[in-house]
């Protein structure tokens, strides 16, 4: 059996967020087996599974992706909406629009350290919408 679901965030300021709890409120009860397939239907913002107890990982990896895309480059010929867009498309590129997790035993199979990221790459975003489908 297949479900979908389709909800918006609330705007988050520029950086590496934990969803985690907030996608896990937005769900009906997860079935015993399957896969929760998250999607998010941007372009300037991505999602990733990463480190979810040291804040100091959510600051690193803003730091290294600034330095991998940095803004207001000559190059770049995409700049109507700003020097942050260009590279938060870029950026967006590189951590993916979408993550896949197992549910085992009605719960989110994820490490022990492992947490849902927003990757959010605009410094004045509006909401996001995601679109979660589980398969059963």
């Amino acid at each position: 059996m297949t479900t979908q679901t389709e909800f918006s965030l609330p705007p988050y300021k520029r950086g590496f967020h934990i969803i985690t709890n907030y996608v896990l409120k937005q769900l009906a009860d997860l079935p015993q087996y399957g896969v929760l397939h998250l999607f998010i239907k941007h372009t300037s913002a991505g999602l990733a599974i990463n480190e979810n107890a040291d804040p100091s990982v959510r600051v690193d990896f803003e730091t290294s992706f600034n330095k991998l895309v940095p803004e207001n480059q000559s190059y770049y010929t995409h700049n109507d909406e700003g020097p942050d867009d260009m590279p938060a498309h870029i950026k967006a590129v590189l951590s993916g629009s979408s993550v896949s997790i197992p549910i085992t035993n009605g719960r989110l199979n994820l490490g022990t350290w492992q947490g849902i990221y927003l990757c959010e790459y605009r410094n004045h975003a509006g909401s996001r919408k995601l679109v979660a489908t589980i398969t059963s």
